[in-house]
């Protein structure tokens, strides 16, 4: 894991997903970058210099926000976009390949009753890069146990596995699989792929008639570090297929969920 991106939005604990970073890319000798990104479009006849200005306030902002934590000598490095967010995201992994994105789930908006907020839910949704969602105030800690969850245990490609692998192996981690059989799943869906399972030290099987509702089932049971979860048009955030926001009345687990897109399979 080389490249750790961290998109920072108005958010005053925007400085705390930060934090979490930094403390979580030490243990892989990753790079942080991270990323503001701004909307300005300069008409015929206005000045020239309007985005260089806005662009200059964008990473005095970044800058602020480093200064508020403790980088512990990691040498972070800032990045600037004019447009939208998923572009941006897209361009500087074509550029550098990120390795994994952390955001909060909220990252502007002050609705307390949302778990993803809008530009959240739209990096999960939109993009292929694994992305881990940090609660809000939590401290890194190493995740000793994960629970993964899905309704079909097919992977096309295995390296879709790989940040999940990499966490696993510099914690020690016990992964424990959860194959919830939803309505309408199929044989198939039960044949879990060969390196999920070399991951993991047991396999549980249950029916629930969504994924989330299996995990609420058996997270109090587990405890979990952290929750590993697959992004697919059926999967566990769905949801998102219709809006980019989802609410914690839908979904809340209080650690980081580890969200591994599977959207080209």
């Amino acid at each position: 894991m080389n490249n750790i991106l961290v998109p920072i939005g108005t958010s005053p604990d925007s400085s705390k997903t930060l934090q979490y970073a930094i403390d979580f890319a030490i243990n892989f000798g990753a790079k942080i970058y991270v990323m503001d990104v701004f909307s300005v479009t300069t008409a015929v006849g206005s000045l020239a210099n309007v985005e260089e200005k806005v662009a200059k306030t964008s990473k005095e902002h970044l800058k602020e926000v480093i200064d508020q934590v403790d980088t512990k000598n990691l040498d972070i490095k800032i990045a600037t976009y004019n447009g939208d967010i998923i572009d941006g995201l897209n361009e500087i992994n074509k550029e550098l390949g990120i390795d994994l994105i952390i955001i909060a789930p909220r990252s502007n908006d002050i609705k307390e009753e949302l778990y993803l907020g809008h530009t959240s839910g739209r990096i999960i949704k939109q993009t292929d890069i694994p992305t881990l969602i940090v609660p809000k105030g939590t401290e890194f800690k190493p995740m000793k146990k994960i629970m993964t969850a899905f309704g079909s245990g097919i992977l096309k490609r295995s390296s879709i596995l790989n940040p999940l692998a990499m966490i696993k192996n510099k914690f020690r981690s016990e992964i424990s699989l959860l194959l919830v059989k939803r309505p309408g799943y199929t044989e198939d869906d039960l044949k879990v792929n060969t390196a999920l399972l070399d991951l993991s030290k047991k396999l549980t099987i249950t029916e629930n008639a969504t994924t989330y509702l299996g995990v609420i089932e058996h997270y109090q049971e587990e405890h979990p570090d952290m929750l590993c979860v697959f992004r697919r048009k059926r999967g566990f955030f769905k949801k998102l297929w219709e809006k980019n926001t989802i609410l914690k009345s839908e979904f809340y687990v209080p650690v980081p969920v580890l969200v591994l897109s599977v959207k080209k399979d």
